[in-house]
């Protein structure tokens, strides 16, 4: 008797011993960027990024902008940084619309999935509309429901994993944004802002998006509206080294565009904000010097230097 008892008092402590392991809390390293959708991949990272990239190309609705390899581009630099890959994409059929009824939007379009593994885990992570409709108040745009839809067909197809979605979704409206006014007209400003980046040996250019061109190939109307995306690694990597989540607001990028007053400004995300939402904090030397740069750029493009 004595015996069984000892032996059910081991399994007891045992137990006990077991459930409190269990109870304790595993590192979260989910996400946490306010306004996102993600999800953790069942199929390794390239296997994921290249079915989303197929499922791209077999669309005919759907145009690839741009791909960008944040590691590659850090390792071409002698810096350390885990797999993190860009792709963007866009249907302007969806997304004209949304410029149709505030142009800034075309801050934040086209849309793009940004991959990267962290501690073995391999992640997918995109803007959702809920963010899109309140930083650019477009309550009610009927597109964006198709392109919510959309996106979580692609990338939960691809990862083989339901979406989640980060605990705050929505910011205020223009919030994060900062715009000049040029005192050239349209093309003026953008090819003077063009002229600067290409000029400048830290910055390259990766991609140029003609918004008012796209909406008229669907017979639709928008005023004139381009946006380029460039970049210097050397400021970018530090960031993503603190944050790889930060890889789904780089490189940067200026959206030149007209009003209805004729007027051009010169738009682009303020780099504080950008560390806000992806909670880096020890990289303030870098921050500053994006900032003043964009400061910089925008200020000689708009001639107001």
């Amino acid at each position: 008797m004595y015996k069984i008892i000892s032996i059910f008092s081991c399994v007891l402590i045992m137990a006990a011993c077991d459930v409190t392991s269990d109870n304790e809390p595993d590192k979260d390293i989910n996400p946490k960027v306010t306004g996102t959708k993600f999800g953790m991949s069942k199929v390794p990272m390239e296997e994921a990024y290249t079915a989303l990239k197929t499922g791209l190309n077999n669309n005919d609705q759907i145009g690839i902008v741009a791909e960008v390899d944040h590691a590659q581009n850090a390792a071409s630099l002698g810096k350390e940084l885990g797999p993190t890959k860009i792709i963007f994409f866009g249907n302007p059929n969806l997304g004209t619309p949304l410029m149709q009824k505030n142009q800034l939007a075309g801050l934040d379009l086209p849309q793009k999935v940004l991959f990267y593994t962290m501690e073995d885990s391999v992640y997918a992570l995109y803007n959702s509309t809920e963010y899109l409709a309140s930083r650019h108040a477009l309550g009610g745009e009927q597109s964006l429901t198709q392109i919510s839809a959309a996106l979580e067909n692609l990338v939960g197809g691809t990862i083989q994993n339901d979406l989640s979605s980060s605990v705050s979704q929505s910011v205020t409206a223009n919030e994060g944004i900062e715009t000049v006014t040029s005192s050239q007209n349209f093309e003026a400003t953008y090819q003077s802002l063009k002229t600067i980046i290409s000029e400048n040996e830290n910055l390259s250019i990766l991609a140029e998006l003609d918004h008012q061109a796209n909406a008229q190939s669907k017979g639709l109307e928008l005023r004139p509206t381009k946006i380029i995306t460039f970049g210097n690694p050397n400021l970018g990597t530090p960031l993503m080294q603190e944050s790889q989540t930060i890889g789904l607001d780089l490189p940067q990028k200026i959206l030149v565009w007209e009003d209805a007053d004729g007027k051009v400004h010169l738009s682009y995300n303020d780099p504080e904000f950008l560390s806000m939402r992806h909670q880096i904090t020890g990289s303030d030397t870098e921050i500053g010097q994006i900032r003043n740069t964009l400061q910089n750029i925008t200020n000689v493009a708009a001639g107001n230097n």
